[in-house]
């Protein structure tokens, strides 16, 4: 067995004679710098039930609320500013193909003292639940932050379901509200309740999320673009479907390694590849790839280079006996390398979807959770009733039937079903979940628009690697120059949206809001440890700083200062 660290190449494409390449129609080498939003104050709350009017939308309650924190489901602390808190539906309707309810769920968070800015908060997962319109972004990062905090005005839904399960898979609609349309229906109207309450619409709109979150804004950065100005997008699932079926694959991997028990099936396939031994791995690449930014500091700076610095079969034990957590069977070994290589279709050797880098934050609970308990109690049911046509429904209430249903996916031909339309289903998964021509954005790009993504190197769910090699052909399509409305940021060692051994706590929105507002673009961001990250290694500071750089620059140690501090690297050029 021969271990590979695949790579996603750049892609040559053919250079067009603008300086924006194949995607633009001008030959003006500068982009517009979009006015400064101005304030307004709120001239009206509890009112907004009856004076707000319309089409098909009813304002449920609206009540001023006096400032102070606000506790977002899953127990996050949000300071905010006193505000008017607006709750609604919008489009209720009865299911044609289920005949359950359905209904656009959403609040609003209207600060008194307001911007002039808007903020639409995409949420993660499956959707289903109106979570606190705090304007977040991250899981771990700053509450201070937060877009409310910030004074601007906030939208949280549903995404037009009203269970985070994916049975609403079963409706067209449903399918085609959480993919795009909800979004759509929540922008105009959202923009005309702040008039009513404040006298004008929003000046400057944002748009951010992570995870399916920041698919919803890679979405909206392709589909509204003249709805909104600025995106921030974190671990994006842009290709969700793909991603989904790709953790399948992985559970299929792991369960080669050993007898699968009926009753415990994750138990079982977590007994074939441990977290100590996911640990180990991450060790062994730190070992290799920690050095090549010129720190010995726990940190893997140029991650691609360290695909070719790390190879699994030569820097990692053997087994000559028994498992004992410091050595990986050769059997492990093909395993690991094949969910790392990603899915591939056997009759064509085509790529499923993408590979996985190694990385640094390989041996943490994030990372673990999501390579198997939420690969198979989460991925399949998305699989099987939201990106599936038609849908293939199963008994998801056990662990047996889950893994009957990932065990029996077959990667050569039922991929096909997340391309597939019929007569209900008008729109395949591949296209109500994904931005319709996601290196296309030139009309964000002409009109001034904005864009900053953020992936963390070691997401076990969404390939930080998809996201470079998206970005190289945005570059391509716009002559290597798309870092004029558009900048990647790699977050060393960090999970999936936060978590991990990493500097997984910084603000971005300030950073695009100058650059969309007052033209200046950003450079390095500086992000911090939490003190209360349990899986920090003891000897990192608990005050650790690290400039987050541009893609692709990494972060370099200058040769001298205090290791802990941001000011002590430099965002270089990789050699």
């Amino acid at each position: 067995m021969k271990s590979k660290n695949i790579w996603f190449p750049i892609i040559a494409t053919p250079l067009c004679i603008t300086l924006f390449g194949c995607n633009s129609s001008s030959d003006d080498k500068s982009l517009p710098i979009l006015a400064p939003a101005t304030p307004a104050t709120l001239s009206m709350c509890n009112e907004l039930v009856e004076q707000f009017i319309y089409s098909d939308t009813s304002i449920t309650k609206a009540e001023l609320i006096a400032a102070g924190d606000v506790e977002y489901a899953g127990g996050e602390i949000y300071p905010a500013p006193t505000h008017c808190l607006v709750t609604g539906i919008m489009n209720e309707r009865v299911g044609l193909v289920d005949n359950a309810s359905y209904h656009i769920g959403f609040e609003m968070r209207l600060p008194v003292d307001w911007t002039g800015r808007f903020y639409y908060q995409a949420n993660g997962g499956l959707d289903g639940a109106v979570k606190e319109a705090v304007g977040r972004f991250m899981i771990s990062e700053d509450k201070n932050a937060s877009a409310l905090n910030k004074g601007f005005a906030v939208i949280s839904s549903d995404a037009g379901h009203q269970a985070p399960t994916p049975m609403f898979g079963l409706d067209p609609q449903a399918r085609l509200d959480y993919g795009y349309n909800a979004v759509a229906q929540l922008t105009p109207m959202a923009k005309s309740l702040i008039e009513t309450a404040y006298g004008k619409q929003p000046d400057r709109s944002y748009f951010g999320g992570c995870s399916n979150g920041g698919r919803h804004t890679m979405v909206a950065s392709s589909r509204f673009a003249d709805m909104y100005d600025g995106f921030l997008v974190g671990n994006p699932g842009f290709n969700l479907p793909k991603a989904a079926v790709s953790q399948m694959y992985g559970i299929q991997q792991y369960a080669t390694l050993v007898d699968v028990d009926a009753v415990n099936v994750l138990s079982s396939l977590q007994s074939g590849f441990t977290q100590q031994e996911f640990a180990l791995v991450s060790a062994k690449v730190l070992q290799q790839c920690d050095a090549l930014d010129g720190a010995s500091d726990g940190m893997i700076n140029d991650l691609i280079g360290c695909q070719e610095a790390f190879d699994l079969n030569r820097d990692v034990p053997s087994c000559s006996g028994e498992r004992d957590g410091n050595c990986l069977t050769d059997a492990q070994k093909t395993v690991l390398t094949n969910i790392m290589s990603g899915p591939r279709n056997s009759h064509t050797d085509e790529a499923i979807y993408s590979n996985f880098p190694y990385d640094a934050g390989m041996g943490t609970n994030d990372y673990y959770g999501w390579e198997f308990f939420m690969a198979m109690m989460r991925d399949p049911g998305a699989v099987a009733f939201i990106f599936s046509t038609s849908p293939t429904p199963y008994d998801g209430r056990t662990e047996a039937g889950s893994f009957e249903f990932v065990n029996s996916f077959n990667m050569d031909t039922d991929i096909a079903r997340i391309y597939a339309i019929d007569e209900n289903y008008t729109e395949s998964s591949m296209d109500f979940m994904t931005p319709p021509d996601a290196t296309n954005l030139s009309t964000m790009r002409d009109r001034g628009g904005k864009m900053m993504v953020v992936h963390g190197s070691s997401d076990a769910v969404f390939s930080p690697t998809d996201t470079i090699k998206w970005f190289e052909e945005l570059q391509d399509a716009n002559n290597r120059a798309a870092d004029e409305f558009a900048r990647l940021y790699l977050v060393p060692g960090m999970n999936h949206c936060g978590n991990g051994t990493a500097t997984d706590q910084f603000d971005m929105l300030d950073k695009l809001v100058d650059w969309v507002e007052q033209g200046v673009q950003p450079q390095s961001v500086v992000a911090a440890v939490r003190a209360d990250n349990t899986e920090l290694p003891s000897d990192w500071s608990v005050t650790r700083t690290r400039p987050l750089c541009p893609f692709p620059q990494i972060a370099t140690y200058s040769g001298s200062g205090n290791i802990e501090e941001a000011a002590s690297f430099n965002c270089v050029a990789p050699k």
